[in-house]
């Protein structure tokens, strides 16, 4: 038991010598195999608004992760909120078991297609009020039948303390980040295209210019493209803090992935025609039904195929695929584009991270749909990627977990 104890003090001495979160808990996952049964640990917070949960670390002795960082669920009518009134651990010795009363849980069911067989639930509680919650799991059955609770509490309320600690810190820094971003956007990406729409109006109140009708009617056309453009970059701003901070909510329901598929190549096929790109569809009819939020996954789409078009040449194709594998389905946009330099790939799904690929049209893009997308499709529990090649073209794709 000294040791135990000795064991969560060097969890704190990492905390004071300024680790970060991830280190803190793998420096956690490493130490504690001695004291506690376990495979697999998972860390999970509650949103502001205490109506949803998400993962925020987890780690196991095997790789096929189901449920990983970014997933999120909603906290209020799941059994989670028992954890949360009561302020008492949760286990489960038969998950399979568990799942057969409880079918709707689909995180029960994405652990289990890990290999799971038990877990162990603690609530993290920081100053009275819970935070979120500390997940043992074991691929045997019954791990945690004759275990002492008092180990896993004492676990638990320690890491309380570092991770409201550290996601405070976080959130500093988080903030400190965003604000530079934002004044360099204001600065730049917003005050110029007002100085141009300031200019365009001047010009269209001057008399003295005697502008043709024609001419007047292109100033409207160019106020109101960088007046969009605006508008996007807002929304786009909005959108990703609202993500950051956990108030949106993904409302999911059985969706039916072809139908939303056939309804995104209609909508875009008039838009890549007018760079003189074919949109083609290529997906079977047997397209499995899918649990997600049809308004999310359709901006992903979206997305990618407004991207797609955008960085295109006239004169090629663009193909939305999408096939199911194994535990879930991959739906892809591959277009014959410029391609993407190999070094400049990572900056993809990062908040403002342009590449030195430019569109072929001139079109504008804010640097942070793509940042986005990776957070819906996370949240989803499924995964974004790309392949890409200069010269080669692309492939945008994102992958969602079958119920």
């Amino acid at each position: 038991m000294g040791n135990f104890y000795k064991d969560l003090l060097a969890v704190t001495a990492e905390l004071n010598r300024g680790a970060s979160l991830e280190e803190v808990l793998e420096h956690f996952y490493h130490n504690f195999k001695d004291h506690v049964p376990y495979d697999r640990i998972g860390v999970s917070v509650i949103s502001d608004d205490k109506e949803m949960v998400k993962a925020i670390w987890a780690k196991a002795e095997y790789d096929n992760l189901m449920l990983s960082t970014g997933y999120q669920a909603k906290l209020v009518g799941s059994s989670l909120e028992k954890i949360v009134k009561t302020n008492q651990p949760r286990i489960i010795n038969d998950l399979e078991q568990y799942l057969q009363n409880k079918p709707e849980s689909h995180s029960t069911r994405l652990i289990i297609k890990e290999g799971v067989k038990s877990s162990l639930t603690c609530p993290l509680i920081a100053e009275g009020e819970p935070i979120g919650f500390l997940f043992f799991s074991n691929q045997k059955k019954s791990t945690y039948e004759d275990v002492h609770i008092e180990n896993f509490l004492a676990i638990a309320e320690h890491l309380s303390l570092v991770v409201a600690r550290i996601i405070a810190l976080d959130n500093c820094r988080r903030l400190n980040e965003y604000k530079t971003k934002f004044l360099g956007i204001v600065s730049h990406d917003l005050r110029n295209p007002l100085a141009l729409i300031q200019s365009y109006v001047d010009m269209l109140r001057d008399t003295d210019l005697g502008l043709t009708e024609e001419k007047k009617e292109h100033f409207f056309d160019r106020i109101k493209v960088v007046s969009k453009r605006m508008v996007d970059l807002i929304n786009d701003l909005l959108d990703i803090s609202a993500i950051e901070s956990g108030q949106v909510k993904l409302e999911k329901e059985t969706l039916n992935l072809k139908k939303l598929l056939e309804e995104s190549v209609a909508s875009h096929k008039i838009t890549a025609r007018k760079k003189k790109i074919s949109l083609k569809a290529d997906f079977a009819d047997n397209i499995p039904l899918v649990y997600a939020d049809s308004r999310r996954i359709n901006q992903v789409i979206d997305n990618f195929i407004t991207n797609a078009v955008k960085f295109s040449p006239a004169n090629t194709e663009i193909i939305l695929k999408a096939v199911e594998q194994k535990d879930y389905v991959k739906v892809s946009v591959i277009d014959q584009g410029q391609g993407i330099p190999m070094n400049e790939q990572r900056k993809l799904f990062q908040e403002f991270g342009k590449t030195s690929v430019r569109p072929t049209d001139g079109e504008k893009s804010t640097g942070l749909g793509l940042a986005i997308v990776k957070k819906i499709i996370v949240g989803h529990g499924g995964k974004v990627g790309v392949e890409s090649e200069v010269g080669k073209g692309s492939t945008f794709y994102f992958t969602l977990p079958l119920p």
